[in-house]
């Protein structure tokens, strides 16, 4: 198949699969500049918009901790298995954490420089503006006292009241990360007899992501609810300002797919990116219309096995992980969204903030499942973990993310994918599992969609 008729059966394929979120994006900008609020004041019907939307935001947010905890205990026991694998599994996490890495430090470097956030600062409510700049601010104070600020972090008796005045902060969510790792890793280090408790969380997690469906069928009244209301109280220069938002994050997914990956397979292989990308286009393909890895994985699997001549040894340890775990593309997206959501609200980001920020989106988007939208949610993360923020005190600038997150959603699993290929094809150049005639022949080549 040519490359441009590929690039339109994807094009196809997102606006078939997506259109329902497309089409309530739409009708949310029209109903908001058809019924705006009259001097200042909502109504009746935007009331029940913000309801609408509220509802489901705070549905959002009652799946992010079973999501996140069930998530870390699966992958971190999982990787207690590489050991068998030797230096794959080690090779394996090393390049994931180098490229999510570059691609956090990609998505930082351009929301500083571009600020997308400062475009919509005068839409947010100053009472809650102000509010969240307090409680960043306070945090930044008690940053200068290390010990305190590490003995806060420690995970205590989850029985025990917590004491949220201690050290004016509340870590809740971090004492709940380094619990979870913590009994991840021991999990993965006690073998088999781990079977039954992993077994619970992998229950947990598809429990959790069978709730996630649920929810996501009214993700288009929730959509159009609050993009509807966010334009009629602010105007459609809100969502002119998001373009800005949007070009930003589409700019870092373009240098980390056109830029980083060459990178890594030439410095660390000797294959031919080209001839990667070209064997994988398929599975970006079925990535970009369906915006989800864990649904491209067989297409991704087949690509790699049939086209790029990798070994089914690795393909079958490193591109099922990978589809879990490795979100470097969902990274370089929270990155960035955090930081236009405290650009909105006009906090000042200190050094040790923006390093937070960036810790915690390699976490978040570890756990992020390969589902549409799925790095939205856990965006919470990073926004409790480092900023110490809800979804509810940054509501105004989560709510244009969320918005528009479809419309992203499915260039960053093209990227997502495409690491997985491209770690995978390293590490099998590197083990000598690469089938090198294969790749660089392209005549021979199977249709694999």
């Amino acid at each position: 198949m040519k490359l441009h008729w590929q690039i339109l059966v994807a094009i196809g394929l997102g606006i078939k699969r997506n259109w329902h979120i497309f089409l309530a994006l739409i009708g949310g900008v029209i109903v908001g500049l058809l019924f705006p609020f009259q001097q200042g004041d909502s109504t009746s019907f935007h009331d029940a918009l913000y309801f609408a939307g509220q509802a489901f935001i705070k549905l959002i947010q009652m799946i992010v901790v079973p999501l996140v905890v069930s998530a870390i205990i699966i992958g971190i026991a999982s990787l207690g298995d590489s050991r068998q694998l030797g230096k794959i599994g080690i090779k394996m996490v090393g390049y994931y954490l180098l490229i999510t890495v570059i691609a956090v430090i990609i998505g930082i470097t351009l929301a500083l420089v571009t600020s997308p956030g400062k475009g919509i600062k005068h839409k947010i409510d100053v009472q809650q503006s102000n509010l969240a700049q307090e409680k960043v601010e306070m945090i930044k104070e008690n940053t200068s006292n290390i010990p305190g600020l590490i003995l806060n972090m420690i995970p205590g008796s989850p029985l025990a009241e917590e004491d949220s005045s201690q050290n004016g902060m509340e870590t809740t969510m971090v004492q709940i990360l380094l619990a979870v790792i913590i009994f991840g890793a021991a999990f993965a280090s006690i073998g088999e007899v781990n079977r039954p408790v992993v077994a619970f969380f992998e229950s947990v997690f598809a429990a959790t992501m069978k709730v996630t469906d649920w929810i996501m069928v009214i993700a288009t009244p929730g959509i159009f609810s609050l993009t509807a209301y966010t334009v009629a109280k602010t105007g459609l220069g809100t969502i002119k300002e998001l373009w800005v938002y949007a070009s930003v994050i589409l700019l870092g997914l373009a240098l980390q797919f056109f830029v980083t990956y060459p990178l890594v397979i030439k410095l660390f292989s000797k294959i031919k990116f080209t001839s990667l990308y070209q064997a994988i286009t398929e599975a970006m393909m079925v990535a970009f219309g369906t915006a989800s890895s864990s649904a491209t994985l067989p297409v991704t699997i087949a690509c790699c096995e049939r086209r790029a001549g990798i070994s089914s040894k690795v393909c079958s340890f490193v591109l099922p992980l990978g589809a879990t775990m490795n979100m470097d593309g969902t990274a370089l997206f929270q990155s960035i969204a955090v930081i236009f959501i405290a650009q909105a609200y006009d906090i000042t980001l200190s050094p040790l903030l923006i390093v937070l920020i960036g810790i915690f989106a390699i976490i978040a988007s570890s756990t992020s499942a390969g589902i549409p939208s799925a790095g939205v949610i856990t965006m919470a993360l990073i926004l409790q973990g480092s900023l110490k923020l809800s979804f509810e005190e940054v509501g105004q600038a989560y709510i244009l993310v969320f918005a528009f997150d479809r419309l992203v959603d499915m260039f960053r699993t093209v990227v997502n994918v495409t690491s997985d290929a491209v770690v995978a094809a390293v590490i099998a150049s590197n083990e000598n599992e690469l089938d090198q005639e294969l790749l660089e022949n392209n005549e021979v080549w199977k249709e694999v969609v």
